[in-house]
């Protein structure tokens, strides 16, 4: 693929240029759809006289149909975007973003999605719809799938594609319900994913913080209990990543606490655990949920983050914890790798060791995953 894209970028690289135009027309349609061409042209940047070409075309060829509320994608548009979406990420450059971000943080599958969810709030969609394809396609019957909650997840559940054969699987909350809206909270969005999956979903209704005295109450609950073994039975889980400050202060942590994690060197958190920058637990909440320890159990661990400011959260969490396929977007994976090129100057051989333990530790989780 890569020589046959070189070979045309240098024999007609005009074509190249009108499918990267024509599937930016048709991903921005999916997201923003129904939308009229005046209000699409405005949202991509471009003049509507160039639009109209572009747009009668898309129409020509089916992909595309315009109703008086505006211009939506036809199921050939969907199905036609979703396989050209791959020579896109080519022609863009994300494919060996996606290589050299892999081969840095030690992920067997990285997916990287045009934009940077920092500035453009729009890109959050596309990362919960990559999220929500490559889920539909590793999922089994009878997985068991544990979903933590936050906006970025609640994205992947809204942009999950409710078409196809009902999936015989469970859909379970991580942890219990954080303290923000309901749509962004772990049991809404394992209700929602069950829904368009065809599957079925448990709640887990407690509080996400809990003081020690209260959570052992609370394990004392038959209820409790029984929800909470059904959680540790899942084979596959999608979660999200933050970044340490931000998270302390959504989960409403007091400032002695904050001061703690401050003074600790956090950045990152994941299931209520606190990481610094070399992968190391300085701060575990009391929550009812997922612990650590189980997801090396788990067939398939996907971790879903984007946005350059959360690059520091994601290369701790990939040190932190096996991570099989993180999903994320251009800002996060630039971010990434510029700090790579900005650490010290290092001897060619620490370099070549460097590398040598990322891939290996790329490999060591391709054969965990097999393994599970």
């Amino acid at each position: 693929m890569m020589m046959d894209l070189s070979v045309a970028r240098r024999l007609a690289p005009e074509w190249l240029d009108v499918i990267q135009s024509r599937a930016r027309v048709l991903r921005h349609i999916r997201f923003l759809q129904p939308i009229g061409r005046r209000a699409l042209a405005l949202e991509m940047g471009i003049t509507e006289r160039i639009l109209r070409g572009e747009v009668d075309f898309l129409k020509q060829q089916g992909l595309i149909t315009a109703q008086a509320a505006g211009m939506s994608l036809t199921d050939e548009g969907y199905a036609l975007l979703d396989e050209v979406e791959p020579v896109v990420a080519v022609i863009e450059g994300r494919a060996h973003l996606s290589q050299s971000v892999s081969r840095l943080l030690g992920i067997p599958e990285v997916l990287v999605v045009s934009g940077d969810s920092d500035e453009d709030p729009r890109v959050k969609d596309a990362l919960g719809y990559e999220a929500a394809v490559y889920l539909r396609s590793v999922l089994r019957p009878n997985d068991v799938l544990a979903v933590t909650g936050g906006t970025t997840l609640a994205a992947m559940a809204s942009q999950m594609p409710d078409k196809g054969e009902p999936m015989p699987i469970r859909v379970v909350p991580a942890r219990g319900g954080l303290g923000e809206t309901v749509s962004a909270q772990a049991n809404t969005i394992a209700s929602d994913l069950a829904v368009r999956l065809g599957g079925t979903s448990i709640m887990l209704h407690v509080p996400d913080r809990l003081s020690e005295v209260t959570l052992a109450r609370l394990m004392e609950e038959p209820m409790v209990r029984e929800r909470l073994a059904e959680v540790r039975q899942a084979t596959v889980i999608v979660h999200g990543i933050g970044g340490a400050m931000k998270m302390a202060r959504r989960r409403q942590l007091d400032e002695a606490e904050i001061a703690q994690l401050e003074r600790s060197g956090a950045v990152a958190e994941a299931f209520g655990y606190y990481f610094d920058s070399v992968g190391r637990t300085v701060f575990t909440m009391s929550t009812v949920g997922l612990r650590q320890d189980d997801l090396r159990k788990m067939r398939l661990v996907i971790g879903v983050a984007g946005g350059y400011t959360k690059a520091k959260a994601i290369a701790a969490a990939a040190k932190a914890y096996r991570m099989d396929v993180l999903v994320t977007d251009e800002g996060a994976a630039r971010a990434l790798l510029d700090a790579r090129s900005s650490a010290p100057d290092t001897p060619d051989a620490a370099s070549d060791i460097a590398e040598e333990e990322s891939e290996t530790r790329a490999d060591d989780n391709r054969h965990s995953r097999r393994k599970v």
